[in-house]
């Protein structure tokens, strides 16, 4: 009786590369500097994807709220230390 092959004795078998992927003018590590840099990922919900379809859109919005938010938690540490 034949043994049956690990799962992954079967997983380093399979080529899963398909045809349709051509990396052969790819370049190596060209976003490594940026993914370095580190992200935040926010998701939107879908009931404000009309106001805000792209980050510019979020990062601009998120400018101009960043001051009346720093104004209140500045109030509200001035009023405890007072």
């Amino acid at each position: 009786m034949r043994k049956k092959n690990s799962l992954a004795e079967r997983c380093d078998e399979r080529d899963t590369m398909r045809d349709e992927y051509d990396f052969s003018v790819a370049v190596r590590g060209v976003t490594a500097a940026r993914y370095a840099e580190g992200t935040n990922i926010v998701v939107v919900g879908r009931d404000v994807l009309d106001v805000f379809p792209d980050s510019v859109s979020v990062n601009e919005a998120l400018k101009a709220l960043a001051p009346i938010i720093r104004h209140g938690r500045n109030a509200r540490i001035n009023v405890r230390t007072a």
